[in-house]
């Protein structure tokens, strides 16, 4: 994996924050009905791509700002073999790697910083597929997050594969990737599963 190549124009900034708000934006308006829908048709393609890559462990995010749900994706995962481990990132400090402690579905959860549920404690794995959720993306595998760069550090520290998961409706020409960016190996949407670059 390896970072983008080129320098991003001037304003990109802007532009990268506008790609962002849009995104959200339209996943947010987006009626629960439908949502439901696409986040179905999603782990349809994630069971494909999963099942090719057949790790024994894996990280995901829990939902926020109407982005694909995927714990009930993830549990039947970790229901179909007992040797399967699943976790969910947390931010210990600012400007670090993420850390990733392991889930159940009945584990007890607590709010984080930005009042997004984790484990209340547990086992610290090392995942062997990450599922990074996606705003604004490209189909060379760059991603807008929410600009606080966790993913980034987080993937320049780890061998994982990353498969970036999210609404078509994210999709761009360019995200105007930074230097330190890094692209998903995958993207997965409702559209499909595409290998990046």
């Amino acid at each position: 994996m390896t970072a983008a190549p080129f320098p991003p124009p001037a304003g990109a900034e802007a532009l990268r924050r506008r790609l962002r708000e849009q995104a959200v934006a339209g996943r947010e308006a987006l009626a629960a009905g439908l949502r439901a829908e696409l986040t179905a048709r999603i782990e349809r393609h994630l069971d494909g791509v999963v099942a090719r890559l057949a790790p024994d462990s894996l990280a995901y995010c829990w939902p926020y700002r109407a982005e694909p749900d995927l714990r009930g994706w993830v549990g039947r995962w970790l229901a179909a073999d007992a040797r399967r481990r699943a976790s969910l990132p947390v931010v210990l400090d600012k400007a670090t790697p993420l850390t990733f402690r392991r889930w159940t579905p009945d584990c007890a959860m607590v709010p984080d910083r930005h009042g997004i549920p984790v484990p209340a404690e547990g086992e610290v794995l090392e995942p062997a597929v990450l599922l990074v959720p996606l705003n604004a993306f490209d189909a060379a595998g760059y991603r807008l997050g929410y600009g606080g760069g966790y993913f980034d550090r987080t993937l320049a520290q780890r061998k994982v594969m990353a498969i970036g998961v999210g609404f078509e409706l994210g999709r761009a020409d360019t995200v105007f990737p930074q230097a330190h960016d890094l692209p998903m190996d995958w993207l997965v949407t409702e559209a499909g599963a595409f290998p990046c670059a």
